[in-house]
């Protein structure tokens, strides 16, 4: 299998994900939950830049740090295959099932098939809830410099064990920080920090 990454993806979806999720989560006086941030909610405007869309299952923090959804989520409605299971248990939950959500979206980026591709879709929030995580596939040097253990952190199964959006970009800019500047690199090192995890993703792929 190859993994490969798609070169606008690399210049773009760090900032969907991190500092725009970041600004909805630190959104004053309320913050805002995405609740069902998946590949297919992420669309390419005219310009060739991606946006996070489909919020009709968002939530806005007004009263409490926590929501729950009035009734059980199902696998027709949103896609299992990104929910937290604490989503999926019908628990109280917070921010935090974005991160759940992002580390997952960030290794398919990486191994190039969604989690669990081989189950039914409605078997993989059970495989959640059983505390049991897509199997890394892709070459160890995919995931160096300490972004391996920031997927599985993303992925715990404690919320409150797993970063915020603030804290995942200093580990991202860390993780630039600790590349060899090759000329190998396909994409400007110019550009800014916080695309540090898939420029690394690209260079790891390409050399």
């Amino acid at each position: 299998m190859n993994y490969l990454i798609c070169p606008q993806i690399l210049t773009e979806a760090p900032d969907i994900f991190c500092r725009g999720m970041n600004y909805l989560h630190e959104h004053k006086p309320e913050a805002i939950i995405h609740r069902d941030l998946e590949p297919s909610n992420i669309l390419r405007d005219d310009s060739g830049h991606l946006k996070v869309a489909d919020f009709g299952f968002s939530k806005i923090l007004k009263f409490s740090n926590t929501v729950k959804e009035d009734r059980p989520v199902t696998c027709q409605e949103t896609s299992c295959r990104y929910v937290a299971p604490e989503v999926y248990k019908n628990e109280e939950y917070d921010t935090k099932v974005d991160v759940f959500s992002f580390a997952l979206i960030l290794k398919e980026m990486i191994e190039g098939c969604p989690p669990f591709s081989t189950r039914q879709e409605k078997e993989v929030p059970k495989v959640y809830v059983a505390n049991e995580r897509p199997p890394f596939r892709a070459p160890p040097k995919c995931y160096a410099y300490g972004l391996r253990e920031l997927i599985e952190e993303c992925w715990s199964e404690e919320p409150f064990k797993r970063p915020t959006f603030r804290q995942i970009i200093t580990r991202l800019d860390y993780i630039y920080n600790q590349l060899p500047h090759k000329r190998h690199w396909k994409v400007s090192i110019s550009l800014s920090f916080s695309l540090s995890c898939l420029l690394y993703l690209y260079v790891c792929i390409v050399l």
